[in-house]
């Protein structure tokens, strides 16, 4: 029988399934190598593999794997999404200008600011959604950008390929940085629009179960590889074996995961809109950018946030929900909610979450893959037993005067 050619590109939902190993005994999962170390043949003969600090054939398939999910030429396994964020930062020398968004995962937020009180590098924060504002602020100076779209959790679109292509423009040497993690490659390819640097959170969609953490880096340049992999050796953050061969597991039914999650979205994000509350959502096509993100996205993903104009009701919601557990992060399969001003942003401060127009009443919804009139009539019940609904003679939800907005 003849080998299969395994150089052939397939579409994204293909590729998730069809991972050939090239495992000797033609096994249909690729085997873990749960091994630290490699034999060598002699000192003159070093194989492939010697440390698993370094490489392991396990990893090795995982990073084949996502290379060719990720439209990357080269892709780095390692322990979480801000493991990445601390390995693309490592490449800034002292004193480098960065620009990044006002609006931002809070572990992004609080590494930048701690390296940027140090000492170590120059941070602005801006509204990246503002492109004409950014390209003014991006100069020669201009080290690295760091985008993210939509953005968490104020779901604000960005334009990525206008301000990679202009800032390339500027600086031919400015690395920008895209965390896809919101949008998973199923939905966004940011190597394509211009973006230098990818990276995610793969403890969250590419994963899907939360039983892992892990984060992914990829890029289409050798330099930036070479460097990348050079602090990853070095201060042994590559993501372990046994980890990776989760994350393969975890990999294939990403496609039937976030379609499946998308759609509940879709409805669940229909449904508050209906009810009166103010939505954030790229599917709604009353969202600002709502055209934006089809330009540059094949969908919308399954988070949402919404407010409630009273902190106070919000924790009751919150607090109210059976199906929805209360929980920090997104992308499992369970749906999750929670209060990002006092959980997953609550290391941003008060002071700077009102300078950024950051309402601290916003519930996020992290929708899953559980029937979707389950999850519907779950918020139902919580919006109902808090007192931000009530329900008319008609049988249909109405804003309490508590939760007008």
């Amino acid at each position: 029988m003849g080998k299969k050619n395994s150089n052939k590109v397939y579409s994204v939902e293909t590729e998730l399934v069809y991972s050939p190993s090239g495992d000797q005994h033609n096994a249909s999962v690729a085997p873990l190598y749960q091994s630290a170390t490699f034999k060598q043949p002699s000192l003159n003969d070093m194989g492939e593999y010697d440390y698993t600090r370094s490489g392991n054939p396990t990893r090795t398939h995982l990073q084949n794997h996502l290379a060719r999910i990720m439209k990357a030429k080269h892709t780095f396994a390692v322990t979480s999404g801000m493991g990445c964020l601390d390995v693309i930062t490592k490449i800034l020398k002292p004193g480098d200008e960065v620009i990044a968004g006002d609006d931002l995962y809070g572990g992004t937020q609080r590494l930048l600011t701690y390296m940027h009180n140090k000492g170590d590098i120059v941070v602005h924060h801006y509204d990246t959604t503002n492109t004409e504002l950014i390209k003014s602020k991006i100069s020669t100076k201009t080290r690295m950008i760091f985008l993210e779209s939509p953005t968490n959790p104020l779901i604000k679109v960005v334009d990525v390929k206008s301000i990679a292509d202009y800032a390339h423009q500027v600086n031919p040497d400015v690395i920008v940085v895209f965390d896809n993690t919101m949008m998973s490659p199923i939905f966004m390819t940011p190597l394509d629009l211009g973006v230098d640097i990818q990276y995610e959170s793969a403890t969250k969609y590419l994963n899907g179960h939360h039983d892992i953490m892990a984060g992914v880096l990829a890029t289409r340049s050798d330099e930036l590889a070479e460097k990348l992999f050079f602090v990853i050796n070095s201060t042994g953050c590559g993501l372990a074996p046994f980890d990776c061969w989760l994350l393969s597991r975890g990999l294939r039914t990403l496609a039937v995961r976030v379609e499946r999650q998308q759609q509940n979205c879709m409805r669940i994000a229909e449904f508050l809109s209906q009810v009166g509350f103010q939505v954030r959502y790229p599917g709604l096509k009353n969202h600002p950018q709502h055209e934006l993100h089809n330009s540059q996205c094949r969908g919308y993903g399954a988070v949402l946030s919404f407010e409630t104009g009273n902190i106070k009701l919000s924790e009751k919601i919150v607090e109210s929900t059976d199906i929805f557990g209360i929980a920090v992060s997104f992308g499992c399969v369970n749906s999750l909610i929670s209060m990002p001003c006092k959980m997953s942003h609550a290391s941003i401060d008060a002071k700077t979450r009102a300078e950024r127009d950051f309402p601290e009443d916003l519930i996020r919804l992290c929708i899953g893959i559980e029937n979707c009139e389950d999850l519907i009539n779950d918020l139902t019940r919580a919006l109902l037993k808090s007192g931000a609904v009530k329900v008319n003679s008609q049988d249909e939800l109405y804003l309490t005067s508590t939760a007008k907005l």
